[in-house]
């Protein structure tokens, strides 16, 4: 009888929330400053890789390991612009018996983050999926936050439109006062600035707001303060990763 081939593993792992190779070392983290040595090791033995970017992935698997040959790495790409029929040849090596590698561009895979349909189609097709420890900017944000930790929302991006975007605050902030829950929210680094004005001028001002931006980078800025406080607060967010958290308490 043909002895049954083993499969691989799905290991998730987590990248940094700045970008090593930036010039400007305001946007640099050291690597193994945020990443266990857990990360390394698996880097260490993987060569099948999903990313969003081949070429950010390739400067990071460098970082982590300088003496990797890049010539043996199989990257395939996930992003806005791969069709569906593409992904289960991406996890097809896991079942040939090799260990495959998921990254983000930053942070942890498939939160807020396109891995999340690899995972599911990891667990689909009986592949055992290992989430690494890594640095996650929603989680970190709640935590220095102050809010609630018990409970709280990510709701990723909300509407580009004014009207609709004000809207949305509106029920976030109805939200987080009937369920005692914080809510979570993002946007395109460039509309930082515009979004921190639409959000002032849509809640209560009583209403906690945490701004936390460059989360573990040298310009790390995390505060916390009712929205009437920060009219009077000074703060350039444009192009810097940031979360936004509100509570109405």
């Amino acid at each position: 009888m043909k002895p049954t081939l083993l499969k691989g593993k799905l290991y998730l792992i987590p990248t940094t929330l700045g970008d090593t190779n930036n010039s400007d070392l305001s946007k640099q983290t050291e690597p193994m400053d945020v990443l266990p040595q857990t990360v390394k090791r698996a880097i260490d033995f993987i060569d099948t890789y999903i990313v969003e970017n081949e070429k950010t992935a390739r400067r990071f698997i460098k970082s982590i390991h300088p003496e990797k040959v890049q010539s043996s790495l199989k990257l395939s790409a996930l992003n806005k612009h791969t069709e569906k029929s593409e992904h289960f040849s991406m996890i097809k090596p896991c079942l040939d018996g090799h260990n495959v590698g998921l990254m983000s561009e930053a942070g942890c895979p498939g939160v807020a983050d396109p891995g999340a349909v690899i995972v599911k189609l990891a667990h689909e097709n009986g592949i055992q999926v290992v989430p690494l420890v890594g640095p996650s900017s929603i989680l970190l944000a709640i935590m220095a936050s102050g809010m609630n930790g018990q409970s709280f929302a990510f709701n990723g991006y909300l509407p580009i439109d004014k009207s609709e975007k004000k809207s949305a605050l509106k029920n976030l902030e109805k939200l987080s006062g009937d369920k005692n829950q914080s809510q979570i929210f993002i946007e395109t680094p460039y509309r930082n600035n515009k979004m921190l004005e639409d959000i002032l001028q849509a809640i209560n001002p009583t209403t906690y707001l945490c701004i936390a931006c460059d989360i573990t980078l040298p310009t790390e800025y995390i505060k916390t303060m009712r929205a009437s406080d920060w009219k009077k607060a000074k703060i350039d967010l444009h192009n810097r990763p940031t979360i936004f958290i509100i509570h109405r308490m």
